[in-house]
């Protein structure tokens, strides 16, 4: 395989095919984002692609899923998606889903009959950052769409038949908006009602315009139990038809992994518990990125 940089995929794809087939982020201009700093955004060529899809052929044949790396994919022209696609499905006939990143805008750049056709090609699944519903947050970070845009292009990626996975970030809006943020994205979330959702807890990155912030005196990062007030009002906001919200990645003080509205009432629980200190959470030293 082609490797170039970071290369960065959902905990959900672990087990995946990773194939390589943009470097970077479109977007690269999140504020608390290091992970492409420095880094330009290309579209790798047809060649190398093909090359790795030959070599999952030949070596990857116990792996059902591929996920397409790297930041934003659905960014690549139509055409070009659609050849990927194509020879996926007539070398790697039994893999059962595609995924890949994706973002407003370039959700936006597809119409409804390009996302079937990706759909029908065999991408299944979108995974799709929001951070936060609050739209002063979302400007503060840079995140380049508000929370109506958002939901919009949520609701077209699911009216096309892609599944989709919405990460957001437990104290991105710093004290002041903490509860704002926490409510506007329940909101949010219930607008959308994507099947996944996963709550991470900010880690500040040194190098990030956040992070200067931060030392500046400008943001003011929340504590551990001022996450978890936070993430309970998430989750109280959030009314969804069916989905499960997880909150279990290393970044977080506490692993909650619920199917909402099911288990709406004992993940609450749950968190009291915790802002009681009747459970422990992660300790600082074990939280990862």
């Amino acid at each position: 395989m082609h490797y170039e940089g970071n290369i960065i995929r959902p905990p959900s794809e672990a087990d995946s095919i990773l194939i390589q087939v943009t470097v970077g982020c479109s977007r690269n201009k999140c504020t608390f984002c290091g992970t492409y700093m420095g880094e330009r955004f290309k579209i790798k060529s047809d060649s190398i692609i093909m090359e790795d899809i030959e070599f999952a052929a030949k070596y990857c044949k116990r792996q059902l899923r591929v996920f397409l790396c790297d930041g934003d994919v659905l960014i690549i022209p139509q055409k070009r998606l659609v050849k990927i696609l194509t020879e996926i499905k007539k070398q790697l006939p039994w893999v059962t889903r595609i995924g890949s990143y994706a973002n407003a805008k370039s959700i936006n750049s597809k119409t409804p009959d390009q996302l079937k056709e990706l759909k029908a090609l065999g991408l299944g699944i979108l995974y799709m950052g929001l951070e936060s519903g609050d739209d002063v947050t979302l400007e503060n970070i840079k995140k380049g769409a508000t929370s109506q845009h958002m939901i919009e292009m949520g609701k077209k990626a699911k009216e096309a038949g892609l599944k989709l996975s919405i990460t957001v970030l437990l104290g991105i809006a710093g004290r002041k908006r903490s509860i704002i943020h926490a409510k506007e994205t329940g909101r949010v979330l219930s607008a959308i009602s994507p099947e996944y959702m996963g709550a991470l807890s900010l880690m500040l990155i040194p190098g990030t315009p956040l992070y200067d912030d931060y030392e500046s005196g400008k943001f003011e990062l929340i504590t551990p139990l001022e996450m978890l007030k936070e993430l309970r009002a998430m989750i109280e906001a959030t009314n969804v038809s069916k989905g499960q919200f997880h909150a279990n990645h290393a970044s977080n003080y506490l692993s909650i992994r619920a199917r909402l509205p099911r288990d709406k009432e004992a993940t609450l629980s749950l968190i009291d518990k915790a802002l009681a200190g009747q459970i422990a959470l992660r300790p600082e030293s074990m939280r990862a990125m």
